[in-house]
């Protein structure tokens, strides 16, 4: 017999559920999470870190700055932890809602680990901000940014993304929640061409950047943005190279689930995207952009991810779109797209009549040689169980979008509103205890995580909890 779907979104990190997982192609079950071959466990940023960026050190052997209050700013803030200098690692005394007034955070400081893991439950949820990182050497683990519209008029301005790297590089971004976002919920931007060649491109935008077990959702559509519609996922800028996406779930952005664009390299590996609007995966090199710069050929290996048509998905949407001019080296392989229905859907499409090719390769043009893939039909169990900020202590709203996608429930949204808002928490206190982590790793000795309890289920109603009441009662 399955465990329920409750069960599983409650699983802890440290104890990950095994169900049916045989590995294709080069890897292992991921839930092993073995480090790259050539590297010991101990070099990895925390243990199943994964990707070129996957032995940053973060702000590991720094100083333990604590967190102490929940104001925008001032002492004890956090704003004030990602400012100060040298490596640090940033952990938390208290718990519940960060309101930055629509003011975004930047990190301009490198060498600092983010460990959203240490703060008492129901965690650290930042609302109205975004946050641009523009260093090198960040982890940032277990942190739910909520941007929002805020009740700004349509196409006036306020166009956070929920996070962005912006010329950064070696930066991990694992078991985060992005939603509701203006522009990108989750990003790796930075200029086009600065520098002489195209090996100087790619050194001075993003690299080595890593997405895992994230949740980006509910990009808002017809809000704040100057352009207008702005429902997006993710943005891989030009040029920008060593970018892992893995285990994550997109849910109800119109577009960018992700978007690569001119001459950017990518792997998707093993994610979920679901209830994309009008496109899911889509490369673009624009012309309009490149100018006289000489082409570049982009890179996408894509494996073992899952599409699944939603309420808001065009009928017949491709898994990869081809526009703009550039031509695009792809590799795909064991991935599923169906509509709504489970019924297939094309694996690839363009939106431009150009000469730009599909250059359809029987081997990955990019790939982590440390890479874990799940066959595809495991995706979902593992992915749904395990992804986001905290899955030992889930909030509202990610659980509404978990079990939204499960049930195949869901639609994009314009306002944070339409969904009840911006979310509530009373604010929590417990000490930060160095000698119950290991401060290497950033994970408890004990195995057990700040308001790890055994069971996590959907929200329910009054009347759905007396509902399930009655059941239990006619159970005994």
């Amino acid at each position: 017999m399955k465990p329920p779907l409750s069960r599983l979104l409650s699983l802890p990190l440290a104890a990950p559920l095994l169900i049916g997982l045989t590995a294709i192609g080069l890897p292992l079950p991921a839930a092993a999470a073995p480090s790259a071959a050539t590297q010991a466990a101990s070099a990895l940023a925390f243990p199943g870190a994964v990707g070129w960026a996957a032995t940053t050190p973060g702000g590991r052997g720094g100083r333990i700055i604590r967190v102490t209050t929940l104001a925008p700013d001032g002492p004890g803030s956090f704003k004030a932890a990602l400012e100060a200098k040298g490596p640090r690692i940033i952990v938390f005394e208290v718990g519940g809602i960060i309101d930055m007034g629509r003011e975004a955070l930047r990190i301009s400081e490198p060498y600092v680990t983010i460990a959203g893991q240490t703060a008492p439950s129901p965690g650290i949820t930042l609302i109205k901000t975004g946050i641009d990182i523009a260093t090198h050497d960040v982890v940032m683990r277990h942190i739910r940014i909520r941007t929002g519209v805020d009740g700004q008029p349509k196409m006036s301005g306020w166009e956070a993304d929920a996070l962005s790297t912006v010329a950064a590089h070696h930066v991990v971004i694992d078991h985060c929640s992005f939603t509701w976002a203006i522009d990108e919920n989750m990003s790796a931007s930075g200029p086009r061409f600065e520098g002489k060649t195209p090996d100087e491109w790619r050194q001075n935008t993003s690299h080595a950047i890593t997405f895992s077990y994230n949740l980006a959702a509910e990009g808002l559509a017809d809000a704040s943005h100057p352009k207008g519609e702005h429902s997006k996922g993710t943005l891989i800028h030009d040029n920008a190279s060593q970018i892992l996406i893995w285990r994550n779930i997109y849910a109800h952005n119109k577009e960018r689930n992700p978007l690569v664009k001119g001459g950017g390299q990518v792997e998707l590996v093993n994610n979920i995207l679901y209830d994309p609007g009008e496109r899911a995966l889509h490369y673009n090199l624009m012309a309009l952009e490149w100018g006289d710069h000489p082409y570049q050929t982009g890179k996408i290996s894509a494996v073992g991810n899952v599409l699944r048509g939603g309420v808001s998905t065009a009928t017949g949407m491709p898994f990869l779109m081809l526009g703009g001019d550039g031509d695009l080296d792809y590799h795909g392989k064991d991935n599923i797209a169906v509509d709504k229905f489970g019924q297939p859907l094309p694996m690839f499409g363009r939106y431009g009549e150009t000469r730009a090719k599909l250059n359809d390769l029987p081997a990955p043009p990019i790939w982590w040689p440390g890479t874990q893939v799940l066959p595809a039909r495991d995706v979902e169990t593992h992915v749904l169980a395990r992804a986001g900020a905290r899955p030992w202590d889930r909030d509202a709203d990610d659980l509404r979008v978990l079990f939204f996608v499960a049930e195949g429930r869901g639609e994009i949204i314009d306002d944070e509103k339409q969904v009840g808002g911006y979310p509530k928490m009373a604010q929590t206190r417990a000490p930060f205890v160095e000698g119950d982590w290991n401060l290497d790793t950033m994970e408890p000795k004990s195995g057990r995580y700040p308001g790890q309890t055994a069971e996590i289920a959907e929200h329910l109603s009054d009347r759905d909890k007396m509902m399930r009441q009655g059941e239990a009662e006619t159970r005994k």
